[in-house]
């Protein structure tokens, strides 16, 4: 009998459908077109409608794929009946799937030969869900990662076929570090396609990867625009992660409130935390401290000092902090206005 272990098995080249719409997806597919793998399809999400002047640019995926010549197929439902009978159509070997915006059904998935993989970017199961990258700021993580993991119906919640770490850095942004997460998870899609390569069916797959622990994972919903107003009666530190962690999109911002009454919409792009004793002589949580001599700006927090580095008044351009200081240099002290209720993403990291 021929030694099995040691009979070389044929590389075969897959004939892969990838499956993303946003710029985390775009450096692992290009490696997969680079590496020779036959694209039968990209399919991405519905282009957003809109006049010829406010029409929002096209997808990231979609532009890459028109700029290599790629089929492009972008179904408003993708577990539509005819739509999987159009994927199945297709005879494709592997789905890729990274930052497409739809769950799969299992009949969807069952439209391929192996299945899908899909590109994650957080450290499965920490963080499932629509906002990883910036959920692993907010939550204070030291770590970020990708995985890969064979698909179920269940949201990122297959078993993980390979993953990758990398350390947050203290200053990082959700925007550089979902940069550098994209990078990183070409290693680890590859790696993936290679290891499905020798596969032959569906039930031949059932037992690659590690399933993942239930009572360690964690949710990372999906943000609005409400998350990221600035709360002072939090700590500062926790105000850091939110503006890093909502670059940037949905952004952080504040409502600044004048003698007059009159208020002015500011986002805050760039921030730091700062620990300084509490006393009377600094202020109270909600007071923005306009430096006469350094030009800073200080928002005092619950157990400290939030610096603003750089700013955007409502209409005006970005600019940095103590340019917005100058512009002011009549008051030495303003207040921001109360966020009203409970902060939806700040109540769950205090108490976590």
């Amino acid at each position: 009998m021929p030694n099995f272990v040691d009979t070389p098995i044929e590389r075969l080249s897959l004939r892969l459908l990838l499956m993303g719409t946003g710029p985390f997806a775009v450096p692992s597919f290009d490696a997969l077109r680079i590496s020779g793998q036959e694209i039968a399809a990209v399919i991405t999400r519905p282009a957003v409608v809109g006049s010829a002047k406010k029409a929002p640019p096209p997808s990231p995926v979609r532009m890459w794929a028109s700029e290599n010549g790629l089929p492009i197929f972008d179904p408003a439902s993708i577990n539509d009946p005819q739509t999987m009978d159009w994927l199945a159509s297709l005879q494709a070997d592997l789905m890729v799937v990274c930052d497409y915006g739809q769950i799969l059904s299992q009949h969807a998935l069952s439209t391929t030969k192996l299945g899908g993989i899909n590109l994650h970017g957080s450290l499965l199961p920490r963080h499932r869900g629509a906002a990883p990258v910036q959920w692993s700021i907010l939550a204070g993580d030291p770590t970020a990662g990708v995985s890969i993991i064979h698909m179920t119906p269940t949201l990122d919640g297959g078993p993980v076929l390979h993953q990758l770490a990398t350390e947050i850095l203290p200053s990082e942004s959700a925007e550089q570090l979902e940069r550098r997460l994209s990078l990183l998870g070409v290693e680890s899609t590859l790696a993936s396609v290679r290891d499905l390569e020798s596969k032959r069916s569906l039930a031949e797959c059932t037992e690659l990867g590690i399933l993942q622990d239930k009572q360690k994972r964690t949710k990372a919903p999906r943000l609005n625009k409400q998350d990221g107003q600035l709360d002072p009666q939090y700590p500062a530190r926790l105000l850091d992660r939110l503006v890093r962690g909502l670059q940037p999109w949905p952004s952080t911002f504040t409502n600044v409130v004048f003698p007059d009454g009159n208020s002015l919409r500011l986002i805050v792009s760039q921030a730091r935390a700062v620990e300084v004793p509490m006393d009377a002589t600094i202020g109270k949580p909600g007071d923005l401290l306009l430096g006469q001599q350094d030009a800073a700006l200080q928002l005092v927090t619950a157990d400290g000092i939030l610096v603003l580095e750089t700013v955007q008044p409502a209409g005006k351009r970005s600019m940095d902090a103590s340019e917005f200081v100058r512009g002011y240099s009549r008051y030495e002290r303003l207040h921001i206005e109360p966020v009203p209720g409970i902060h939806r993403i700040l109540s769950q990291l205090i108490s976590s």
